[in-house]
């Protein structure tokens, strides 16, 4: 039962990195590319209908995490206390800037909301791709000096750096050079992912130059992963020893890769959904090769004195966890019905949906 809500968990978190994540990627493309009002107005009617909706698998995720891993939720929740609180105002502000922006037709007002929007998109995207960094590299959990445990086994608090910004120091922090080169790649796959999404739902004049945005980006993106991955030894000696116990594992990076190579051909797509797709096959096969090369932990220890967590160690009672399978049957049901009903009112080009205009 404890795979089960697992897979549900991944599946649903997932669901969020592509769903919102082209929404903080339109963020981002907002912020350093949309110069005309045409170009900005044209961003924000492609995500209109859809982005708080997204945001909602986010606090499903959460409910679930609460439900069926309560240990990992309490050590999660009061670990990363400090950059959940930070993540918690940039969304804030993201959904303001958003929605304020359009009350006031002043060219001082519109600025300050357009900021707000771009710049909180931007630092979601970094902060996610921190988040991810930091469950692969591990905590030190029971805060562990000297080789002595100095709080429970579950715990464990981290500043947003250390003094090293060693992801290998004794005292880790929130932000490292590892965990900030997983930021710079969740925020390049994040635009990648948005001006896809832009380019499907507008026929907005800026598709042209995204495209060689996404094509340029690409490069660096690919450069990245492969640096990624070939440090990945420094935090963790045998990272692939996953895929090499199960080799259809490798489906998963195999998706990945086609996602990014399929990228390079965006120039040529005939059909603008496409670009979409494979940088959604990207996000897909990234995050799911990712968990899977540390599974079963969820969260590892940094240090030899308490075990990490993992999905057998953190999870609910048996009984929770068979008695909630009914009412997610139900929720899921739910959930199929109004995203179908959401997508297919919306389908199609976006540009004369004029969102946010008062």
């Amino acid at each position: 039962m404890e795979l089960f809500w697992y897979i549900v968990l991944m599946t649903m978190l997932t669901i969020y990195v592509i769903l919102d994540g082209y929404d903080f990627g339109a963020g981002i493309i907002h912020l350093f590319f949309a110069k005309k009002e045409k170009d900005k107005k044209a961003i924000t009617n492609a995500i209109g209908p859809f982005w708080d909706a997204n945001e909602v698998w986010l606090i499903a995720v959460g409910g679930v995490l609460f439900f069926a891993f309560p240990t990992l939720y309490a050590s999660s929740f009061s670990g990363f206390y400090l950059p959940l609180i930070m993540i918690l105002w940039l969304l804030i502000f993201r959904a303001i800037g958003l929605e304020l922006r359009g009350l006031v037709h002043n060219k001082m007002w519109e600025a300050i909301w357009d900021k707000a929007f771009g710049i909180s998109s931007f630092l979601l995207a970094l902060f996610f791709g921190i988040a991810l960094g930091n469950i692969v590299r591990g905590v030190n959990l029971g805060m562990v000096t000297n080789g002595v445990s100095t709080h429970e086994a579950h715990y464990f608090f981290l500043p947003l750096w250390n003094t090293t910004f060693s992801p290998q120091a004794e005292q880790l922090g929130i932000i490292d050079w590892f965990t900030l080169l997983l930021g710079v790649i969740g925020v390049i796959a994040l635009a990648i992912h948005g001006a896809n999404w832009i380019i499907f739902k507008t026929n907005s004049g800026l598709n042209q130059k995204l495209k060689k945005v996404i094509f340029n980006l690409n490069f660096v993106l690919l450069a990245l992963v492969i640096f990624s991955l070939t440090i990945w030894h420094i935090i963790e000696p045998k990272p692939f020893h996953n895929f090499m116990e199960y080799p259809w594992l490798w489906i998963f990076p195999l998706i990945t890769f086609t996602g990014i190579f399929g990228l390079f051909n965006v120039k040529t797509f005939k059909k603008d959904g496409l670009g979409f797709l494979f940088s959604s096959l990207f996000l897909f096969g990234g995050l799911v090769s990712t968990v899977s090369s540390i599974f079963p932990k969820v969260l590892p220890s940094t240090n030899n004195v308490n075990p990490s967590l993992t999905l057998y160690n953190v999870a609910a009672d048996e009984y929770g966890l068979t008695v909630g399978v009914y009412w997610f049957v139900i929720a899921a049901i739910l959930v199929a019905i109004y995203m179908f009903i959401q997508y297919r009112v919306f389908r199609g080009k976006m540009d004369d949906v004029g969102y946010g205009e008062h």
